[in-house]
């Protein structure tokens, strides 16, 4: 499984990359995404919307089983991924690319809770 060393990541396997300006963009893992299989739905938050850390911030379904994404910080929503309404099968092909989930505005000092590539390899191995 590839795991990028430029990003945090939950135990609950979210991706967390820092954007800059006190905000996130968040996806789920390579590892994740394998285990639930082929993607075919994803319920995206809407813009502006208030989350807890550690709140469930968007759904993924797939052939499988359906998943939580959870929010690493407590904030606003900024952004979300569009292309993943006609092509949700992106959170399998390029899950740190492409197939991110969301952006969120907030306190990323939160960042510094969470685990480093090495730290999330050692979780999943």
């Amino acid at each position: 499984m590839h795991t990028p060393d430029d990003r945090k990541y939950t135990e609950e396997h979210e991706w967390v990359l820092d954007a800059g300006e006190r905000r996130v963009r968040i996806g789920i893992t390579d590892y994740a995404q394998d285990q639930l299989g082929d993607v075919v739905y994803v319920e995206l938050p809407t813009v502006g919307a208030s989350v807890d850390k550690g709140a469930g911030v968007a759904e993924i379904e797939s052939t499988k089983s359906v998943g939580d994404v959870y929010a690493p910080i407590a904030g606003s929503v900024t952004a979300v991924n569009e292309a993943l309404a006609d092509s949700p099968e992106l959170v399998n092909s390029d899950p740190y690319g492409d197939g991110w989930v969301c952006e969120l505005e907030g306190d990323t000092s939160q960042l510094a809770d969470l685990l480093d590539a090495a730290a999330y390899r050692a979780l999943t191995e």
